[in-house]
């Protein structure tokens, strides 16, 4: 087990290397997941996404705190990391529980806000008609419905939407365990004492 000073130091900067490179993944799957979904605006995919842009500025404190062993910077990189880990393990449990009708009432509402253009652009894209088959007569179709056959967007997008969620949930909420790891080894190692300081000197 790593205990010693030197050890828990090159452990925490090691750490907030993964941090990093952990913090560029979740940014690159949020805008996977918000790719997929296109026609609706889903916060809690840009909640994963913002805890990504916050790890890589935690990360960076961090470091410096790591390397100076500087008391202070430690102390509030241990909260806001906590903080941090809370509110990633939140918005990943919830991206996870989501059903496919709470998905499918998400994808409703954001398809009623998109233009017209954009609803075009997902119908050509999928080969679909509208986002569900209507019983009112009244409706005017797209002029991309050129056929009657063709399925509702809701068909072709529900598989995609619940990977995206799916997706966006399993990797936040594995790596927020990796924040609470980070969290215990800044407690330590700031209860360790610098073998070069003076030894008279308090921590």
């Amino acid at each position: 087990m790593c205990g010693g000073f030197t050890c828990s130091k090159r452990a925490l900067v090691a750490l907030n290397i993964l941090y990093i490179v952990v913090a560029f993944v979740l940014i690159g799957v949020a805008i996977y997941g918000r790719n997929c979904t296109r026609v609706i605006d889903l916060p809690i995919i840009g909640g994963i996404m913002a805890c990504g842009i916050f790890l890589i500025l935690i990360s960076i404190l961090g470091l410096i705190g790591a390397v100076k062993h500087h008391q202070v910077v430690l102390f509030f990189y241990m909260v806001i990391l906590f903080m941090l880990f809370l509110v990633q393990f939140s918005v990943a449990c919830a991206c996870l529980a989501v059903n496919k009708e709470q998905q499918r009432q998400l994808a409703k509402k954001g398809w009623e806000r998109v233009s017209e253009s954009m609803k075009e652009e997902v119908e050509k894209m999928f080969s679909c008609c509208d986002f569900e088959k209507s019983a009112n007569s009244s409706v005017v179709p797209s002029k991309n419905c050129t056929q009657s056959n063709m399925p509702p967007c809701i068909d072709k997008l529900q598989t995609t939407i619940d990977h995206a969620f799916k997706l966006c949930g399993g990797i936040g909420l594995f790596f927020s365990f990796t924040e609470f790891v980070g969290v215990w080894l800044t407690v330590r190692y700031r209860n360790q004492k610098d073998p070069r300081a003076n030894p008279s000197a308090f921590l």
